[in-house]
C-alpha cells in the first residue's frame, strides 16, 4: 500500500499511516494548519469536519450519498 502526502502527494512511511496520519514529515507540511471546516447537520447542531468524504451528502436530510 502506497501512502502519498495529501498536501504535497510525496510517498511517506507506512508506519506514519497506520497511526492515523496523512501528511509527510517534511517542514512545510508539519507547519501547515489542518484545513477544517463547520458544518450543520439537519435538525441538529453543527459538526467540525477535517475529511472532504464526510462532506459529501452530509446535509441530505440523513447523509445519504450514491
Amino acid at each position: 500500500m502506497i501512502n502519498v502526502c495529501r498536501k504535497c502527494k510525496r510517498e511517506f512511511n507506512i508506519r506514519r499511516a497506520a497511526i492515523g496520519y496523512t501528511i509527510c514529515m517534511d517542514k512545510a507540511c508539519e507547519d501547515a494548519p489542518p484545513i477544517r471546516t463547520v458544518v450543520p447537520m439537519h435538525k441538529s447542531n453543527y459538526i467540525l469536519s477535517t475529511n472532504r468524504e464526510d462532506l459529501k451528502g452530509i446535509n441530505n436530510k440523513g447523509g445519504f450519498y450514491r
